[in-house]
């Protein structure tokens, strides 16, 4: 008999869930409350779709090269669709820096090496109508779950489904749910009410999002990749031009909490614009003469890392239920794996089922695998976010002082590592493989060989290194401030009486 399969959610991680079981033969339903894309192509899907389930459907994307390569070596149909949809490959070579391409040679590997770009309705449009294409799939929109149907057993058995649509309310039985509904979901409480013991730590990760979409004016190509930089962290503000599908691009802009100035005018699309304009690497893209404005001026806040465990101490706590991406792992969205983890957790599931029959041993598994493929990106996010957090503080804290040591890892990094990769191809290359999630984040600096040449360009000191560092991206936090109409000073004087209330 053909297993059921239901799962909670059709946006990119139950997609994804539904491209890796469907080969199985399994029945595939995917349960979606929301209403499905409207007719016609990128740009309706962008002005017109609804997604009370996606808040983050019109801020910036991109599907790093782990993912990319999933979909050219097992959907290659699926990339040739996206491709022809006005999505982009953003290729190794386009990354290199002048030093680079002194002595640049292409490898076999550079073209694994890609980020594939666009807007997010656009890349789930095309992925939506390729899986509603497969044949034992089936995508129901304007199905809302209502409750997990449990059983206990001694633990907890998830059975089926509880789900209200136009016709009323229903009872779904299934021999596996899938829980790809986001952050929002509630499965979990559901799960823990029943007596299911998941274990979750989470923390904030410090900032706000705004993202800004425009088009380039007819006959206008994109500003040419000059010395300033399209990405940055001024520490008050950290900035990234995405280019997307269809003469298309998105700006999206990073405010830390404690900027409460800030953040709180940010949203406003004239001063969003006008802080691009300050900045000398996006003030090129949304000049008048270059692009239009598409977009209002898109926030995203409650962001949080958080990471379940299903299995706690190795044992099941749950029978017949997965989560995936962000039901599971949650992550600053600022490193861009959000995408790639539900794809990733995806094809992990798979191989669970395939390998057990047990539902005990197949979470377990699962579950194993997830911490140790995300475990490494997940943690090595959150420790960044800790340090921007406390970096954010530092520079609103009158009279902060680092210590020596904080001034040894800060010259590391911005002296030794960031100078090593600007001027060593191959540097440059193995550092990529840990970002794009193609090995152990860590891993390249761990090779001898290579930290060896970092020390040496740090050795160097950044006189012989001059030509290796990037231009500031921005001004100073206070002519910022000052720029756009707002008090440095406030943020600084809350910081300061929270001190010294402390």
């Amino acid at each position: 008999m053909t297993q059921r399969v239901l799962v909670i959610g059709a946006g990119m991680a139950g997609l994804w869930t539904a491209l890796a079981l469907a080969p199985t033969g399994r029945q595939v339903t995917l349960l979606e409350r929301d209403a499905p894309p409207p007719e016609g192509g990128a740009d309706a899907a962008f002005d017109s779709w609804a997604r009370r389930g996606v808040g983050h459907l019109r801020h910036s994307h991109a599907f790093l090269a782990r993912l990319r390569l999933l979909i050219r070596n097992q959907h290659p149909e699926l990339l040739d669709e996206l491709l022809a949809a006005g999505c982009r490959d953003l290729g190794f070579e386009g990354g290199l820096t002048d030093i680079h391409k002194r002595s640049y040679s292409p490898e076999s590997v550079d073209r694994d090496l890609a980020v594939l770009t666009s807007r997010r309705t656009t890349l789930e449009l095309i992925m939506r109508r390729y899986v509603a294409r497969q044949p034992n799939v089936v995508i129901r929109s304007g199905a809302f779950v209502k409750a997990l149907q449990i059983s206990a057993d001694p633990v907890p058995v998830v059975i089926g489904l509880v789900i209200e649509d136009a016709d009323g309310v229903h009872e779904f039985p299934a021999d596996i749910v899938v829980d790809a509904a986001g952050r929002t979901s509630d499965a979990v409480e559901q799960l823990r009410a029943a007596g299911a013991a998941i274990s979750e730590e989470s923390e904030d990760c410090g900032i706000l999002y705004f993202t800004r979409h425009y088009r380039l004016n007819p006959g206008v190509e994109e500003p040419p990749r000059g010395k300033d930089p399209l990405t940055g962290d001024l520490e008050y503000l950290k900035f990234g031009v995405f280019p997307a599908d269809n003469g298309c691009f998105s700006i999206t802009l990073c405010v830390p909490n404690v900027e409460e100035e800030l953040r709180k005018n940010i949203v406003d699309p004239a001063t969003f614009d006008a802080a691009c304009a300050l900045l000398p690497g996006l003030a090129p893209w949304t000049d008048s003469a270059t692009a239009t404005p598409i977009s209002r001026v898109f926030g995203m806040g409650d962001l949080h890392s958080r990471w379940r465990d299903f299995a706690p101490n190795g044992k099941a706590a749950v029978l017949g239920f997965f989560p995936v991406g962000d039901s599971l792992v949650r992550s600053n969205p600022l490193f861009g794996r959000g995408c790639s983890f539900a794809a990733v957790g995806a094809h992990l599931l798979r191989d669970a089922i395939q390998m057990f029959e047990d539902p005990a041993a197949r979470l377990e598994a699962y579950q194993r695998r997830i911490g140790a493929e995300l475990g490494p990106y997940y943690k090595t996010m959150r420790d960044a976010d800790r340090s921007a957090i406390r970096r954010a503080r530092h520079a609103l804290t009158p009279g902060y002082q680092p210590s020596l040591k904080s001034r040894l890892a800060k010259g590391f990094l911005e002296d030794g590592v960031a100078i090593a990769v600007r001027s060593d191809v191959d540097l440059f290359r193995a550092a990529l493989r840990g970002f794009h999630m193609l090995e152990d984040p860590q891993a390249w600096l761990k090779r001898p060989k290579n930290l060896a040449k970092v020390l040496g360009y740090w050795a160097r000191g950044k006189a012989r290194n001059a030509e290796a560092y990037r231009p500031r991206g921005g001004p100073e936090r206070a002519e910022m401030l000052a720029g756009l109409g707002l008090s440095p000073e406030l943020d600084i004087q809350r910081v300061a009486e929270g001190l010294q209330s402390a």
